[in-house]
């Protein structure tokens, strides 16, 4: 008896689905690009001509990270045309916070099936995250791997590279007692904290995305699919007109861990607790959690996804500025002596 013929799709590979996905985002890709982009989609590496003539002493800056298990909730909702800026946020914000300018976006994308019309949906996110933080997508790898994941879900990770002037980087080893402290507001959740948040909202209270919750005025994936605020243009304009002396992204490790990335080891950041408006999202998550505070201040941003130092006399100008680009900013603390921690109370 002949054995039976064994080819690559009969393992779980489609390749023919695989190119009509590239085919499908084919246009998303391209509306980031610009005149820098040399190679068209599908060669081997994407190129970029690098511009470094409006800089005296060029700097590379690059950042790479993923959306963590945010991802659960875009699998549970079946949405997934924003997850891809979630991806950009957590690169772009990255390496702006230090002072560079975005110019290039890579993404990679792991499947459970080849399903091309819903790599198209994640991958529109990412050319949208994109053009949000003025980088051009360059290319990236979509990987189907039948066993690794199930059918219905995927992984996204991506990488970032920017520019700026050495003398330019902003890594907050000039912030000294008596800097204050500024906070930009926050979209939500953005991309941290989610294990946390599926065990109390799915888990402990058995609600499920589709539930409508009075206090968010939304359902649950309404809320928890909000994507990250890219903050690339506002730091931009900062930095054009204000003496920022350091960036905190406030991802992974929430207030109290990443503020304290950006401080000398004199310094301690002292926080007013009151002094900014949060999301619903936060005081609803502790409640029904019963969250200890310190825990919510180490896992989620709280409503500040950007926070930043600037001399004393700045702070007016901040606020200035930032009310001409509508953004809400809040005056949050202050720098003061001691073991670079920090205080929120």
């Amino acid at each position: 008896m002949a054995s039976e013929r064994i080819d690559y799709a009969s393992s779980g590979v489609d390749i023919d689905a695989g190119n009509r996905a590239v085919d499908l985002m084919r246009t998303y890709v391209k509306d980031t690009w610009g005149k820098e982009v040399l190679a068209d989609l599908g060669g081997f590496g994407g190129l970029f001509a690098l511009d470094a003539s409006g800089y005296a002493n060029p700097v590379l800056v690059a950042g790479t990270d993923g959306v963590g298990t945010k991802l659960k909730i875009a699998f549970l909702a079946d949405k997934h045309d924003t997850i891809g800026i979630d991806a950009v946020a957590m690169c772009v914000n990255d390496i702006c916070v230090q002072g560079a300018k975005p110019l290039f976006f890579l993404d990679y994308i792991a499947v459970g099936k080849m399903l091309p019309e819903k790599v198209a949906q994640i991958v529109k996110g990412v050319s949208e995250g994109c053009k949000q933080g003025g980088c051009a997508l360059i290319g990236g790898e979509t990987a189907e791997m039948p066993g690794m994941y199930a059918e219905d879900e995927y992984d996204i990770a991506g990488f970032a590279v920017g520019i700026v002037d050495r003398e330019k980087i902003v890594d907050g080893s000039e912030i000294k007692p008596g800097d204050q402290l500024m906070g930009l507001s926050s979209s939500g959740l953005h991309s941290n904290g989610f294990s946390l948040v599926r065990k109390i909202v799915f888990e402990v209270k058995g609600l499920t995305v589709d539930d409508y919750v009075p206090e968010l005025g939304c359902t649950l994936a309404e809320e928890l699919l909000k994507p990250t605020r890219i903050y690339a243009s506002i730091i931009h304009k900062l930095l054009h007109k204000i003496n920022v002396l350091g960036f905190a992204h406030i991802t992974g490790g929430g207030l109290t861990e990443n503020i304290a990335r950006i401080l000398p080891e004199n310094c301690q950041a002292k926080i007013r607790k009151d002094s900014w408006e949060k999301p619903p999202v936060f005081d609803w998550l502790q409640k029904m959690g019963n969250v200890d505070p310190q825990d919510m201040y180490r896992t989620f941003n709280n409503g500040l996804g950007l926070v930043f130092a600037v001399r004393a006399e700045e702070v007016d100008n901040v606020l200035r500025l930032c009310q001409q680009e509508g953004e809400r900013v809040f005056h949050i603390g202050e720098v003061i002596s001691g073991h670079r921690r920090v205080e929120i109370g």
